[in-house]
C-alpha cells in the first residue's frame, strides 16, 4: 500500500552532475526518517545520505562536499544532488523511508526499487 518510486539515474562523465527524486505515495500519515543508499558491483549497500524529518542531515565521508540531500514533506519526496561525481559513485541508488500508515497505524521501512547511476571516465 506504500510505494517509493525513484528517477533521476542514468550515465554521466565524470565531474558531471544528477539529482535522483523519490516520491512515496500510498496510505501515509507521516514520514520519518529518509535517505539514499547505494550498492556498488560486488558490494554491499551502503547508507549514503540521510535526513529526518527536521531537515538535519547526515552524509557518508565519501560524498560530503559534493552530495546533497534535501527533503519535501508536503509532496512526501526526497532528493539527492549529486555534483563532482566520480567513478566510485557507481551503483544502484535506493531510497528508503521509514513510514507511518494510516491504518493500521504502524511504522515500517520502505524501499524503492533503485535507479542506476553509472559514472564514465
Amino acid at each position: 500500500q506504500v510505494q517509493l518510486v525513484e528517477s533521476g539515474g542514468g550515465l554521466v562523465q565524470a565531474g558531471g552532475s544528477l539529482r535522483l527524486s523519490c516520491a512515496a505515495s500510498g496510505s501515509i500519515a507521516r514520514i520519518n526518517d529518509m535517505g539514499w543508499y547505494r550498492q556498488a558491483p560486488g558490494k554491499q549497500r551502503e547508507l549514503v545520505a540521510a535526513i529526518p524529518r527536521d531537515g538535519s542531515t547526515t552524509y557518508t565521508d565519501s560524498v560530503k562536499g559534493r552530495f546533497t540531500i534535501s527533503r519535501d514533506n508536503a509532496k512526501n519526496m526526497v532528493y539527492l544532488q549529486m555534483n563532482n561525481l566520480k567513478l566510485e559513485d557507481t551503483g544502484v541508488y535506493y531510497c528508503n523511508a521509514n513510514i507511518l500508515t494510516i491504518w493500521p497505524p504502524q511504522t515500517f521501512d520502505a524501499w524503492g526499487q533503485g535507479t542506476l547511476v553509472t559514472v564514465s571516465s
